[in-house]
């Protein structure tokens, strides 16, 4: 079984502050710089196709999130992800809407075909993904997250990322050494999904946490082709050092989800305590985070 130390991936964070580039949705940039400031990583919304490809060689890590995707951003996008793959460097996709709309799906498929090393989205948006359901509604979801933990744990197998769905409860998802491994992280607070930002912002994070686990690897470089091509069997180190890496992004958000409900009056004032939050959650609070790790049972596998 997998285990996790979330105290050491929040120090390794702090300690590298990884530089994330982000190509997201312009409602939520603001909102996603400062989260990434709070958790100890350094935001770089460059998202235009003539410098986005030669910014990916310099940045830690990507988050690709289509939500009010331009055509300056889908090919922003295409180039960052090319050099991701080529360097070695991970990158989140967040499938906003993912089967609402044609063009944006077929667009969202195209870079999940691409290798992503992890996908967060809710649960609606895992299973449409995951070609086992038709979506939310608009940016809502409207299944429940163990529900889709099978097509998690499809799309897991498909891609060679490690899946996220968020929910009350999240559940992140990992195929590793033949066995799909679940994490569920409790905590959060009932205003979080009333704040514009706070998914989208969770994956600039992912990939935050993504990046600073790759500096702790022996041979990040070496790990390359197996973070992107599930064709090959993936080294078990790196592996679980990633899904590490993304129940530790989750973790920290729930915890700070609880925190920031202190003297919360309502959206307005607990956004603001949420950024406050981000930035007090330690090493020592993140390893008191509720999280519990179970294999995937095979007979909740699916077949679609």
């Amino acid at each position: 079984m997998v285990d996790f130390d979330l105290r050491s991936a929040n120090a390794r964070l702090r300690a590298s502050n990884p530089l994330i580039q982000c190509i997201t949705n312009t409602v939520v940039q603001q909102f996603s710089a400062n989260v990434l400031l709070a958790v100890g990583a350094s935001p770089a919304m460059l998202d235009h196709e003539a410098d986005a490809g030669q910014f990916a060689g310099i940045a830690s890590g990507i988050l690709i999130n289509f939500g009010t995707a331009s055509n300056h951003q889908l090919l922003a996008a295409d180039a960052a992800i090319d050099v991701a793959n080529a360097a070695g460097k991970p990158w989140v996709l967040d499938p906003v809407s993912v089967g609402a709309v044609d063009f944006r799906t077929s667009r969202i498929r195209r870079a999940a075909a691409d290798h992503p090393t992890a996908i967060r989205g809710n649960a609606s948006e895992i299973a449409a993904l995951a070609g086992v359901g038709l979506g939310g509604r608009g940016v809502d979801s409207t299944d429940e997250v163990d529900a889709v933990l099978p097509a998690a744990a499809k799309l897991a197998r498909e891609t060679g990322a490690i899946v996220a769905v968020s929910g009350p409860t999240d559940a992140v998802v990992a195929h590793i050494d033949g066995t799909d491994h679940v994490a569920r992280v409790s905590g959060g607070y009932e205003l979080m999904p009333l704040v514009i930002g706070t998914g989208c912002s969770l994956g600039a994070v992912t990939s935050a946490y993504l990046a600073a686990a790759r500096t702790g690897l022996a041979d990040p470089d070496a790990d390359a082709s197996a973070v992107h091509a599930p064709e090959q069997a993936a080294d078990s180190q790196a592996a679980s050092a990633r899904f590490e890496a993304v129940v530790a992004a989750h973790a920290h958000f729930a915890v700070a989800g609880e925190l920031a409900a202190d003297g919360a009056k309502g959206p307005g004032s607990y956004s603001v305590n949420f950024l406050d939050a981000l930035y007090a959650v330690d090493g020592d609070r993140l390893a008191g985070a509720r999280v519990s790790i179970d294999a995937l049972d095979a007979s909740e596998g699916v077949q679609a």
